[in-house]
């Protein structure tokens, strides 16, 4: 992950659509998606997603103007979504440790849930235009910040011990992220196991 720029909250800049449009379009970016994992975004057309999806190409662009779009989404989504969904559990009741603790369960659940979006936004990114990657980028480093800053808020309640903030949450999301190499979970307690086990080494890690 880069060091982020920029720690301002990112503007919601989704246009309204119908819930049929909206249905449509979620399962072309899933058809996508998988797509683009299986056989990489270069070598991927907007034939090749129409194919998958079950609709003619004209039906395709439609919803998308180009397959850049369509990768956008994806990016979009899987940096949008723990943004809204899960750093409201840093603004609950709790101690420093424990609203991160909460975060961190949160975030890798999130990455079993969209683990193929979450890989091709990892490894495809860098083909957005530098007007979309710049929107992701946005949801990223807020993120970041928000994490570095309950992270602090722990150093200096003395429950972690004093290191880099900055450093420790850059270094913490890299290793959440890398689940989604891997994670497949055929069970939600699967999924559980793992937080458990990254929760336990991350905090003896921090802890004074």
């Amino acid at each position: 992950m880069a060091e982020p720029t920029d720690g301002a909250e990112p503007a919601n800049r989704t246009a309204p659509r119908t819930g049929r449009s909206r249905g449509r379009r979620a399962e072309i970016v899933t058809a996508a998606a998988r797509t683009f994992a299986t056989r990489g975004y270069g070598n991927v057309g907007m034939r090749d997603i129409a194919e998958a999806v079950g609709i003619r190409g004209a039906s395709l662009y439609h919803h998308f103007s180009s397959k850049e779009e369509i990768l956008y989404e994806i990016c979009l989504a899987v940096t949008r979504e723990p943004v809204e969904e899960n750093l409201p559990l840093l603004d609950a009741a709790g101690t420093p440790a424990e609203r991160l603790a909460d975060l961190l369960r949160a975030h890798i659940r999130q990455l079993r849930r969209r683990r193929v979006e979450h890989l091709v936004a990892l490894h495809e990114r860098t083909s957005l235009t530098e007007e979309h990657l710049a929107e992701v980028d946005r949801y990223r480093q807020y993120y970041h910040r928000r994490v570095r800053d309950v992270l602090a808020a722990g150093m200096r309640a003395g429950e972690f011990r004093e290191l880099d903030p900055k450093l420790v949450a850059l270094g913490m999301l890299d290793m959440l992220n890398g689940v989604s190499g891997w994670i497949r979970g055929a069970s939600d307690d699967d999924v559980e196991d793992v937080a458990d086990t990254y929760l336990r080494m991350l905090f003896d890690g921090l802890r004074p």
